[in-house]
């Protein structure tokens, strides 16, 4: 049962955000180095700039920073001087911000072939339908909860608009696991790729260096990363 309500309610997340970052928009060049983000995956602000990278076919470094989370959250503050989310750094121009709007309109800039959607664009409409999508997985993907810390950041292939993609990520946040993005949403050129490492188009994928593990399922994947990383279990 809870289950099903898990995937009825991020189906739900899905559907306040007309799908947005399910498919990939026109592209513009590709970054020599890979952007690292900061952010939670509840902060409907982070949502945005999340949307942004799956149109844009980008990849990311992501820093889970869950409130109470002992790293990422101070690493923020250290190297931007406060505490708030999303953070974004970008190795190939050398600079970092906060405000999901100038992330945003950075990716779109510099690695797009276009205007961001208008569900990236108009403020009051997107910060308020990302804000009643967080409302549809209250307390999920928000807190921190113990965890060993890797040795090496995870890979996930993932793309924003998916449901079951966001069930994984949730968990990564929770136990603040960094790990390696791979957005592969519908018309992404890197698909090819994917299933010629993966066996099949299927997200979310998980690929654990630190074990060996591989797996799709976003059950297993829960499962798999609560019992390998978890200090405690609930």
């Amino acid at each position: 049962m809870l289950r099903a309500l898990d995937v009825a309610t991020s189906i739900g997340v899905t559907l306040a955000r007309l799908g947005l970052g399910g498919r990939v928009g026109p592209l513009g060049p590709r970054p020599e180095k890979t952007l690292e983000l900061y952010e939670f995956e509840a902060c409907p602000f982070c949502r945005k700039v999340r949307e942004a990278l799956s149109i844009l076919d980008l990849d990311a470094l992501v820093f889970p920073c869950p409130r109470g989370g002992p790293r990422y959250r101070e690493a923020v503050k250290t190297r931007g001087g406060k505490y708030q989310f999303p953070y974004l750094v970008d190795p190939n121009t050398g600079e970092a911000m906060y405000e999901s709007d100038a992330i945003v309109a950075h990716l779109f800039r510099r690695y797009g072939a276009g205007e961001p959607p208008a569900l990236l664009r108009a403020p009051v409409l997107t910060d308020l339908s990302s804000a009643l999508a967080s409302a549809a997985r209250p307390g999920s993907g928000r807190r921190y909860r113990k965890a060993r810390a890797p040795a090496e950041a995870l890979e996930l292939y993932s793309y924003e608009a998916s449901p079951f993609s966001r069930l994984a990520r949730e968990v990564l946040c929770e136990l603040e696991l960094p790990y390696r993005l791979h957005n592969v949403a519908h018309g992404s050129p890197k698909r090819d790729a994917f299933v010629a490492r993966s066996g099949k188009m299927q997200v979310p994928y998980l690929v654990d260096p630190n074990t060996g593990a591989a797996m799709f399922e976003s059950a297993d994947i829960v499962r798999y990363l609560n019992g390998t990383y978890e200090i405690g279990g609930r």
